[in-house]
């Protein structure tokens, strides 16, 4: 199995840290960012694995060649001169997954005890496009979903609720957690170029009437590490 980490961004609200490594390389618990991602996703099945870089992104290569890729079979990288935000970096990437088979996507600064094989498993058996691991939580950028877990809007700050598609049923509003499954054939519906919210894609597809499902994962051990006092063990 393939997958996807995300490890470009500059990581500002982690200054200080983040003047001298990538946000990939800050530690919690004595392991880098990028080490416990890793081996989540190893534990899920994967085997290859690409990671975008920019931000200090030379000294990711050093690392894990250090570390023997923490066993992976493959590792590749993803160079963004200029940074592709998620939807740019995943269709920029697209060439890596060659082999018509369903993938996961993880953010480098995402720490989560998330069953990523359940979800996995979910995506499969659903057909769907796209399905991200959602929880109830409070954000400030919440994603709606109907009753049959289709994708239908997002609230954005400044900008309130858009609804792309008529709900089935009541909505609930959930929190992306920053992990997700995709199905390869999403790169021939990407019309967005650039650097680009996977988010704006996700919106513009499920409005179209693709699948973008959610996966809940509520009761799941989750912290985003966007902040110094994040780091530290779930």
């Amino acid at each position: 199995m393939k997958a996807m980490v995300f490890a470009a961004g500059r990581g500002t609200r982690l200054q200080p840290l983040t003047d001298t490594r990538p946000k990939a390389l800050v530690e919690v618990a004595g392991r880098t960012l990028l080490e416990h991602v890793l081996r989540r996703l190893i534990e899920a099945g994967a085997t290859e694995v690409i990671v975008n870089l920019h931000h200090l992104g030379g000294q990711i290569p050093p690392f894990l060649e250090k570390h023997k890729h923490f066993g992976l079979r493959r590792v590749a990288y993803s160079q963004e001169p200029t940074l592709l935000d998620t939807g740019g970096g995943l269709k920029q990437a697209a060439w890596f997954f060659d082999d018509g088979n369903p993938f996961l996507v993880h953010n480098v600064d995402v720490l989560s005890d998330i069953d990523l094989g359940a979800l996995l498993a979910a995506h499969r058996n659903s057909g769907a496009l796209a399905t991200l691991a959602v929880m109830a939580r409070t954000t400030e950028r919440p994603l709606y979903f109907d009753t049959e877990g289709r994708l239908v809007g997002r609230r954005t700050p400044g900008k309130g609720d858009e609804f792309v598609q008529t709900p089935h049923g009541k909505t609930v509003s959930l929190g992306f957690c920053g992990i997700q499954a995709v199905s390869p054939a999403i790169f021939g519906k990407m019309s967005e170029t650039g650097a680009f919210p996977l988010a704006e894609a996700y919106l513009r597809l499920a409005g179209a009437g693709e699948a973008i499902l959610a996966h809940r994962v509520d009761g799941a051990k989750w912290r985003d590490c966007g902040r110094p006092e994040d780091l530290r063990p779930l």
